[in-house]
């Protein structure tokens, strides 16, 4: 049996979503009781317009040892919200092991535990993402999910295959935290960080209560923010695409003047006229490869939001909630 552990610590990012957050931690702390663990939990109140309830735990928690809330002075969205939260972590906290989970239900708690065995069997050297063999999502998500991942294959050169849900040892939550790319999207910062990661299968549960905040909009804001890290990769491979079209072009142009030069057919204009084509497209080509190199180098040298530094700014407050003592509950029954 694992020995019990102070050491670690679930980070939930929360918006408004209470009623959810106070099953899961009932769940939550059922599941890690009977693994033989203790955490603490540290919820990121994303500017919650509906204020945290009196009552958010209302019974005696075995495993859990204290639940905080830190609230962000703005909405800033989900992937900051965890930023922020991995940024205190690592300030504030010395622990072995930092679980990142939504509060909705759809990251099973009976996965933390999994989770965290797998870390620890990999000596704590590598992030563990679940990785989701089956979703709880209709078919139109799916549609959309497909092709953002065949996007981002192409543009990248990198597969999605992980989300949020996963266990990560202390020292890459410290590396984490000094990178620009966190503030953007936490899976495809701990992948452009070439951080070691390794992945467990998991379902996707339904959720507890209530209907995702996120509309379309904002989900494909949250796609495009995941390939924003990669921009770099993205401005690489697009200009050798651009470059490949500029050759194309050039021998295009050469076979034309050859064909004019040599050729015994006579049909008017058409040599003209495909020439102009084709320069026309090569500048704007040429265009393009400049756009991308520039983007590239802007990429590189741009000042940036660094997590560890700057995240203070949005902290507004820290509140420890109080947690139902058993003895008391008992004597009070």
């Amino acid at each position: 049996m694992t020995t019990l552990s102070d050491g670690d610590v679930i980070l939930i990012p929360v918006f408004n979503d209470w009623v959810s957050l106070g099953v899961l931690l009932r769940d939550l702390d059922r599941e890690l009781a009977r693994g033989a663990r203790r955490a603490s939990v540290l919820v990121v109140d994303d500017s919650s317009i509906v204020p945290v309830p009196a009552n958010l735990v209302d019974e005696p928690l075995e495993a859990i040892s204290r639940v905080d809330v830190l609230r962000v002075t703005r909405n800033l969205g989900h992937q900051r919200a965890i930023a922020i939260g991995l940024s205190y972590i690592a300030a504030r906290r010395n622990h072995n092991a930092v679980v990142v989970m939504d509060g909705d239900g759809e990251d099973l708690p009976s996965d933390v535990p999994r989770l965290l065995e797998e870390m620890e069997r990999l000596h704590n050297s590598a992030v563990i993402f679940a990785k989701r063999i089956r979703r709880s999502n209709g078919p139109v998500f799916a549609l959309f999910y497909w092709l953002y991942r065949m996007v981002h294959r192409v543009l990248t050169g990198i597969p999605v295959r992980i989300g949020n849900f996963s266990a990560a040892p202390v020292e890459a939550v410290r590396q984490l935290v000094v990178s620009s790319d966190l503030w953007n999207h936490y899976a495809a910062a701990v992948i452009h960080g070439r951080i070691p990661t390794a992945m467990i299968p998991t379902d996707r549960g339904p959720r507890i209560s209530g209907s995702s905040s996120m509309d379309f909009v904002s989900l494909v804001g949250h796609g495009l923010s995941g390939m924003s890290v990669f921009a770099d990769r993205i401005g690489v491979r697009l200009l050798i695409a651009t470059v490949s079209l500029v050759f194309t072009l050039l021998a295009t142009l050469f076979g034309t003047l050859l064909l004019r030069v040599f050729s015994y057919v006579s049909v008017p204009g058409w040599a003209s006229i495909s020439f102009g084509v084709l320069a026309i497209l090569l500048v704007q080509g040429a265009m393009l490869a400049l756009v991308f190199i520039f983007m590239i180098e802007m990429s590189r040298a741009g000042s940036s939001f660094v997590p560890a530094r700057d995240y203070e700014v949005f902290v507004g407050s820290v509140k420890q909630l109080e947690i139902p003592d058993a003895r008391q509950t008992a004597a009070a029954g």
